[in-house]
């Protein structure tokens, strides 16, 4: 954060901290006071009792309770903090919407519940002593008292639009700041609270994990103590492969690394030795590591659960859920236009800083316990005027960030790793993840390379499923103009996308059409059972799965969550995965269904609906090993961007993968019918791929 803004905003700023112990006295008294309605004083002294365990937190952060208590002692305020939205509290906590709407009644239990929701942001800002992030809050809530109390003297309820209004304008009126503070914290690491403990802790310690104000599961402990069983060099390799993706990455785009300052290292905790190492790595090539932490609120959430940043474990999936469209609330043309505003301010602020902003280096997870959301009815939604303006806002914010931080000159890179929920084999499934990790590319870059050159002899690809998938899919290609010297697949070796394993191309939208059918897919977290998207000319015609007993829940379900609220999405990838030895880890050891995005998509065809895999990148001439130029790197829709950008990209990309054994076929089909079989039955079977087959039968 830059001196400027960290002093505006500081946590030692004397106004803030008038403001701040101003708030938290009268929130002190409010256990002393009655409304005269017993549902809202039980509400109001909940609320009230846990912002003072706030202020208890960062008094006891301050006075170095972090230091001087045992781990002990630290798990157990660490699970006070989170302990009324767990799971097993969950059904009597005013986090839950079902039960704010029963306790507090239909008008105000959403609203309200919602405002808790938005208090529980302020437990890392205790950590990190942050007063600007917990007064602003602290004052929302005093605010929404304050109204109550007033009305109840009179023996009546508030009007509801009083209480709305309140929240609404603290939303438009902290917009600049929030976004000010988040973009900062991404491209101007002056000050990075998380980079600190990395950096200069006893990472042999465990009790540092408890520093970030995250919460903490024996995911998160044990993830660490494995990570102490490694030799400084195995860490070293870990790390190593990861920012040598990110390095490699530009290389092979063409673009220049060099003036680049900073990338963002994006994380789940437990994972701190590797990060460690990845930041002293990122330093040598002249890059200064930014470790921003994921930001639960209202302010962020906007429709999707998926936090953005480093965080600890999920307490409760289904909270993160209930909440995701709380912005509903509030949504209306001018909080749309005031959010555009507060990113140009944004960017305008750390104009410099964001120019030379690198992008993300991502550590994913997966291995937790496959969470199915429970719809409910009781959740706020969005309507449909409510959908169009969050799409119109998530295409128009993405072409102003992309104004500062530019897609063509920045990259990124993604690895994933188990954690230990993901069964008691942890250990071996750990170091089988390294060698997936860690695979030959040069194997896989010659293997492909014949794949590729098999599709560069079609006009379009068949892909059909078997036993009981549905998949019928006819898929175009561009025209391949000079062969010599053109492809339409790129070759994916192991850079941004580790591991190692496919070759992708942006089809033709037109006369691309079919059935996509999956029996069960996990897409950002989220179950999808027996999953089907009908295209035409490219684009999603219909869809339906079976998680719920009505379609209307069904194709709800997918128009949030993969759709976006979009009514429509272009197929923007079609790929072939070819990394069979992920595959085969993740059936002798029975984790197909837990395996990230990043891992699965590599172990079977796959699609991608939404933008194309070189959205805000078309322009730059990438090219495989063997020196042939990519030339699909656009569609119908984004070559929009030339004319019309607002409809050529959607800000979402959404793979979903056939695994071998509801494999068919995948056949290029040639200009005069003649077919090349790439894969048949599950297997490859194109001379020079069998290799491929090996792990699939071992």
């Amino acid at each position: 954060m830059s001196e400027e803004l960290y002093y505006e905003f500081s946590t030692d700023s004397e106004m803030i901290g008038e403001r701040y112990q101003l708030a938290v006295s009268r929130i002190k008294e409010i256990k002393n006071e009655k409304l005269g309605m017993p549902e809202y004083d039980e509400y109001f002294r909940f609320v009230s009792g846990f912002i003072e365990m706030m202020d208890d937190t960062l008094n006891w952060s301050l006075e170095g309770g972090l230091e001087k208590d045992s781990i002990e002692e630290l798990g157990k305020r660490n699970k006070a903090l989170y302990e009324d939205i767990l799971p097993e509290n969950y059904g009597s906590s005013f986090g839950n919407p079902e039960v704010a709407v029963q306790k507090l009644g239909e008008e105000f239990g959403k609203i309200l519940s919602s405002l808790y929701f938005e208090i529980r942001s302020m437990i890392p800002s205790a950590f990190e002593h942050n007063r600007f992030d917990m007064v602003i809050r602290a004052e929302l809530f005093l605010e929404v008292y304050g109204a109550f109390s007033s009305a109840c003297e009179e023996g009546k309820l508030p009007e509801y639009e009083t209480i709305r209004q309140i929240m609404y304008w603290f939303y438009s009126d902290y917009a600049e700041e929030e976004r000010c503070i988040r973009f900062a914290q991404m491209v101007a690491p002056e000050s990075d609270y998380a980079r600190d403990i990395i950096m200069n802790s006893d990472l042999t310690d465990l009790r540092y994990l408890y520093k970030f104000g995250e919460y903490i599961t024996d995911n998160e402990l044990k993830t660490a103590e494995h990570l102490n069983t490694l030799s400084q060099e195995e860490i070293d390799k870990l790390a190593t492969t990861y920012t040598e993706g990110y390095r490699i990455g530009f290389a092979m785009t063409g673009k220049d690394i060099t003036i680049k300052k900073t990338a963002a290292i994006v994380y789940e905790l437990g994972f701190e030795r590797i990060v460690k190492k990845a930041v002293s790595n990122f330093k040598e090539i002249g890059l200064k590591s930014s470790i921003y932490r994921a930001n639960m609120s209202v302010f962020t959430m906007l429709g999707s659960a998926r936090r953005s940043g480093y965080t600890g474990a999920v307490p409760n999936k289904q909270f993160d859920y209930d909440h995701k469209d709380d912005d509903a609330l509030y949504l209306d043309g001018a909080l749309v236009t005031r959010r555009l505003e507060a990113m140009r301010a944004a960017g305008e602020k750390y104009k410099k800083e964001a120019k030379v902003f690198g992008g993300p280096a991502v550590i994913e997870t997966f291995g937790e316990k496959p969470f199915a959301p429970v719809p409910k009815k009781d959740a706020v939604h969005y309507s449909d005027t409510q959908k169009k303006l969050l799409s119109d806002f998530k295409i128009q914010n993405s072409l102003i960030m992309n104004e500062y931080i530019i897609g063509k000159e920045r990259s990124f890179t993604i690895i994933a790793f188990p954690v230990p929920e993901i069964g008691p084999k942890f250990q071996e499934i750990f170091n089988e993840v390294v060698k997936i990790n860690t695979l030959d590319y040069k194997l896989y870059q010659n293997i492909q390379q014949k794949i590729i050159d098999a599709l560069d002899e079609a006009v379009y690809v068949e892909v059909k499923g078997m036993n009981g998938n549905r998949t019928d899919m006819k898929v175009m290609l561009h025209e391949l103009k000079d062969k010599a010297h053109e492809t339409n697949f790129e070759n994916c070796v192991a850079d941004v996308n580790i591991p190692v394993g496919e070759v992708f191309t942006s089809p033709v939208l037109k006369g691309t059409n079919g059935t996509l059918h999956v029996s069960g897919v996990y897409l950002e977290g989220l179950f999808f059972k027996n999953l089907e998207i009908t295209f035409e000319d490219g684009c999603i015609k219909d869809y339906n799965c079976s998680n719920f007993e009505s379609d209307e829940e069904n194709k709800k379900y997918i128009s949030d969550n993969i759709l976006f609220n979009h009514k429509t999405l272009p197929i923007g990838e079609f790929a072939i995965g070819t990394n069979t030895t992920a595959y085969r880890i993740a059936r002798d050891y029975s984790i197909a269904d837990k395996l990230p995005i990043l891992i699965a998509e590599k172990t079977g065809p796959h699609f991608a609906v939404g933008d194309t895999c070189y959205s805000h990148e078309e322009d730059n001439i990438t090219y495989n090993p063997d020196g042939k130029s990519i030339i699909a790197r656009d569609n119908e829709i984004s070559l929009n961007r030339k004319t019309d950008p607002d409809k050529a990209y959607f800000s979402c990309h959404t793979d979903i993968t056939i695994p071998y054994d509801e494999l068919g076929e995948i056949r290029a089909v040639k200009e005069n019918g003649e077919g090349i079989v790439i894969i048949q039955n599950g297997e490859f079977v194109l001379p020079g791929t069998e290799e491929l087959n090996i792990p699939i039968k071992g």
